[in-house]
């Protein structure tokens, strides 16, 4: 049921709305024309495991919760719905779901980007003598050609993370979806698509460039879905949505949710997202995301890298005949670990932890693993604290985790540095863990550059609503949006990275002894 309003008669559209669907909450912020807040609403995502290995989400709960937090955040503004001028929808990468086109009706939960039923699947892929053949035909075509699009398929392996593996499995294992595929009845939908689904009663079955290269699936070099890959893995091509820009007017929410209809202006996948909202729409501008896991983004322009191992390419965002793309690496368990950590009682407040790290002069050879959920690159990665003396205390293992999220951040970014044949411009921090000062400092110290911090440490809400304000016409240009950029402090390298090194090779020496355990 749409939420009661007072009655504020033709009130003009001042607002836009930003709603970001992450892996454990779900958030809505309005901004005015200042890009301030307004009014906010926050609900935790509820994440189900059927079986061990198995992450899911009730997409019927997650519905509730998107209706929720925006019908709470209007509430909170103190106004009407009538006087928001666009909805912008930030939405986690990977998770999705399939149901029937007639229907509506949901063949299975939400399957999540963090799901581990495609184990057995993927490791039957990466051993097989198909997959040896597609390497040596795909390496032949990048030496004879020099095109990178055949760079990426000559050195392919799959991964549990990746929508592909977890969709061949749903038309192997879930008969209703492999029947209703057959006769072209079958829907495939990343979070995004769903929601725009469901919000247009079904009038809207679409994606946007960003959600669909993040997928896998999607060909970012040709902008098409993959058809040999999919014809590869048994992925019916009737199943995918059609594909759109990134700031487009998708439609409005039917008027039976929120009483009035309101014009859907964005959608967005969540990196690519606070990629926009920290403004880095220059090539070599650099964001880093740190929140339940790690994203390093570099604007790489109108030019696709194709790169060996830890990066991998995505579509930023396309806005009419522009086409952005970047170069992203990740690394799990940050916030992860940081909550465990909580959890066990290490502290008690999150925001201790910096002072309680800066309170003892090292960690006094502690060394923190964080491996707590389990690797796509090594499964047999163990989580583990090595070093332990009897003098060891809280601060010392609180140090330990932080500085294990500030050397992994120090390795990416040389990979990044070594790769990336861009000059690498302003770094900006955005993310829970990006408030933790000391984590922020030492990252800083040990690659050598100066990091922003916004204010506003929202980034993907905010991307969302700066690409719908666009659509919109609520806001101008990109240049406009950049006047609206808030630093609140700029972390400036204090030390030599040199000084770490004693403490970084000993924490390199038990990673090592921590793989394949």
């Amino acid at each position: 049921m749409p939420c009661e309003q007072p009655d504020s008669g033709a009130a003009p559209a001042r607002y836009v709305l930003g709603v970001d669907v992450g892996s454990t909450v779900v958030k809505c912020h309005v901004y005015d024309r200042a890009a301030a807040v307004r009014g906010s609403s926050c609900r935790k995502v509820e994440s189900l495991y059927p079986h061990p290995g198995w992450v899911e989400l009730d997409p019927e709960v997650l519905w509730s919760q998107f209706i929720g937090v925006i019908e709470e955040a209007v509430r909170a503004a103190g106004l009407h719905m009538r006087q928001i001028a666009g909805l912008g929808i930030s939405t986690q990468r990977g998770t999705f779901i399939t149901w029937h086109k007639r229907t509506g009706r949901t063949f299975h939960n939400f399957i999540s980007w963090q799901d581990l039923r495609s184990a057995e699947l993927v490791n039957s892929w990466n051993k097989s003598l198909l997959l040896k053949v597609i390497h040596v035909i795909f390496t032949v075509l990048h030496f004879l050609t020099g095109n990178d699009r055949y760079l990426a398929p000559s050195f392919l392996t799959f991964s549990t993370h990746q929508t592909s593996m977890k969709l061949s499995w749903v038309f192997k294992n879930v008969h209703e979806a492999e029947e209703a595929a057959k006769k072209n009845n079958c829907c495939f939908g990343t979070v995004d698509t769903w929601l725009l689904y469901r919000l247009t009663k079904g009038s809207v079955y679409a994606t946007d460039y960003s959600n669909a290269s993040s997928t896998g699936i999607f060909e970012p070099f040709t902008k098409c879905w993959n058809p040999t890959l999919c014809n590869l893995l048994s992925i019916p091509m009737s199943v995918f949505p059609s594909v759109k820009d990134t700031s487009f007017s998708f439609g409005s929410t039917d008027s039976e949710i929120f009483g009035v209809p309101i014009p859907i202006m964005a959608v967005v996948a969540d990196q690519q997202s606070a990629m926009f909202g920290e403004c880095c729409f220059h090539p070599g501008d650099v964001k880093l995301t740190m929140g339940t896991g790690g994203f390093w983004n570099v604007n790489t322009g109108e030019h696709l890298f194709a790169s060996r191992g830890s990066l991998y390419p995505l579509i930023g965002w396309k806005i009419g005949e522009e086409v952005v793309y970047l170069t992203e690496g990740s690394i799990s368990d940050i916030g992860t670990a940081i909550k465990w950590a909580q959890d066990i009682e290490l502290f008690t407040n999150v925001d201790e932890t910096a002072k309680m790290a800066q309170s003892v002069a090292d960690s006094q050879g502690v060394c923190f693993i964080p491996a707590l959920q389990v690797s796509g690159d090594d499964p047999c990665l163990c989580a583990s604290f090595m070093g332990l003396k009897l003098s060891t205390n809280r601060n010392h293992l609180v140090r330990a985790i932080l500085e294990s999220v500030a050397f992994r951040n120090k390795l990416l970014y040389d990979i990044i540095v070594k790769k990336v044949h861009i000059p690498l411009q302003t770094i900006r921090a955005d993310g829970g863990v990006s408030n933790n000062s000391f984590v922020m400092q030492m990252t800083s110290d040990l690659i050598n550059k100066k990091i922003e911090k916004p204010a506003n440490a929202d980034m993907s809400s905010l991307g969302a609503a700066f690409l719908a304000g666009l659509a919109s016409g609520f806001w101008t240009d990109k240049e406009q949006l950049k006047k609206l950029r808030h630093i609140e402090v700029v972390f400036e390298p204090q030390k030599d990275p040199e000084e770490y090194r004693s403490a970084m090779d000993a924490w390199l020496q038990a990673m090592k002894h921590s793989l394949h355990w």
